[in-house]
């Protein structure tokens, strides 16, 4: 589930405040010739895609590389939302990318949260996240991509999302042209937030799939439900006070929660894989 989302630029620095730049906002056309200047959007399909993607990358944030990231800050997402994204909820450090949630008044929420989204925009291939989760009652870990209005585009969408209220289970789900209805609930042996795991979606034309620590658990083949447009890829940790029915009464934690990522990899049809564990190796 995403509302529409209004993209900031940052010029982050690793493990420090972030601090914001103002954004450049360019036509479709012109973002993607600009992109592909930079070596971003290609104009032409690689192999086995016919939709232009940015390239394969691994980050493993060792630092925070500031050309492919913002990051959300003085902003939220709708009403209801009750947290303001702010850019110090966003941290790297040791290898890992932290999202934080607590009590902090910005604006007119009384609570902080964090967001990172790519500058890039990703097409067909293997998506991967390894993550930790916090546990907490109204919160959302999410890692999913997404493109909308904002962009000009249709709302297209694919998820993983944590309800941190049941950290045994984590929930996938699509959205074409803002039409969803594709959720289904995938149990995490463990839990999500003992350990870190790794979640995958392998998007190609004709089929959907995604993965929980290696093992397909859920896949769509029917075109109409099938996403076709390149999306950004979103990390978010956020609350809730009205959306109750999904994610659980909002209980204040008291703390600071949070939602780390120790790796995050695209890697484009056709190309090979990146790293030894990555599912790009063995699923094809």
């Amino acid at each position: 589930m995403s509302s529409d989302l209004k993209t900031t630029a940052t010029m982050p620095s690793p493990a420090k405040p972030f601090t914001q730049a103002d954004p450049t906002r360019l036509s479709p056309v012109l973002a993607m010739l600009a992109a592909a200047a930079l070596g971003g959007l290609s104009t032409t399909p690689s192999l086995a895609q016919d939709m232009p993607t940015s390239p394969s990358f691994v980050d493993d944030f060792k630092s925070f590389d500031r050309g492919r990231w913002y990051v959300s800050d003085g902003w939220n997402n709708g009403s209801h939302q009750n947290c303001t994204w702010s850019k110090g909820q966003v941290a790297v450090s040791e290898g890992v990318l932290s999202l934080g949630f607590e009590k902090q008044k910005l604006k007119d929420r009384d609570f902080a949260c964090g967001e990172v989204q790519t500058k890039q925009r990703f097409g067909y291939g293997t998506y991967e996240a390894r993550i930790k989760t916090d546990t907490g009652s109204g919160l959302n870990a999410a890692f999913f991509s997404y493109i909308g209005p904002n962009d000009k585009q249709p709302w297209d969408e694919i998820d993983f999302e944590i309800l941190t209220k049941d950290t045994s289970k984590v929930q996938v789900n699509a959205y074409i042209d803002g039409k969803g209805k594709n959720e289904k609930l995938v149990p995490v042996p463990g839990g999500t937030d003992t350990a870190f795991n790794d979640y995958a979606f392998v998007w190609q034309k004709d089929s959907l799939r995604w993965y929980l620590n290696g093992q397909l658990v859920n896949t769509i083949t029917d075109p109409a439900k099938l996403p076709s447009h390149a999306q950004k890829i979103f990390f978010s940790l956020w609350g809730s006070d009205t959306m109750k029915g999904w994610l659980g009464a909002f209980a204040d934690p008291g703390r600071k929660v949070t939602m780390q990522i120790e790796r995050v990899a695209f890697t484009a049809l056709g190309d090979p894989c990146q790293f030894p564990e990555s599912l790009a190796c063995t699923v094809k």
